[in-house]
């Protein structure tokens, strides 16, 4: 028979799920940020939009799937090796997105409120790019079991 999900509260205390919390808070004030602007008028905007919701909805996705332990049901997926190439895939994204929103900041904005609000945008796409490269880092670590074969540990945590 199959078991219900379980909540996992070791994860939210763990390096990757702290970070995975911390992308998403980051995440929605980027794109919250941005959406209260008049970002539609320009196409930088737009990038930095898709990117950050983009990028928010996946992180949730996966930040849901292991805090209910779904992952574990699935175990034919490499998470480690998936949740890695994600963050490093994200770091990039961020890079291009924060890059770009930063460039698009004119102080000279004819709406005030559109100017702190996007300047407020760059900063936390940078705060969330950083926290995408750090998950990265512990990703990597996780899918190299931290000394042992990726494919061992995939094999005999589910023996």
């Amino acid at each position: 028979p199959a078991t219900p999900p379980t909540l996992d509260g070791t994860f939210l205390c763990s390096p990757l799920g702290g970070l995975m919390g911390a992308q998403a808070v980051l995440g929605l004030l980027v794109w919250s940020l941005i959406a209260a602007t008049t970002y539609h008028l320009h196409a930088a905007y737009g990038w930095v939009m898709f990117v950050s919701l983009f990028s928010w909805i996946l992180t949730l996705l996966f930040f849901v799937t292991y805090l209910l332990q779904l992952q574990l049901k699935f175990y034919v997926i490499p998470w480690p090796l998936v949740l890695m190439i994600y963050n490093a895939v994200a770091t990039v994204l961020y890079i291009t997105a924060f890059v770009t929103c930063a460039a698009a900041v004119h102080p000279t904005s004819w709406r005030q409120w559109d100017y702190n609000r996007r300047a407020a945008a760059s900063f936390f796409a940078c705060l969330t790019m950083i926290t995408y490269g750090v998950s990265t880092f512990f990703s990597f670590r996780a899918w190299k079991g931290m000394g042992s074969n990726a494919a061992t540990s995939q094999v005999t945590d589910h023996a």
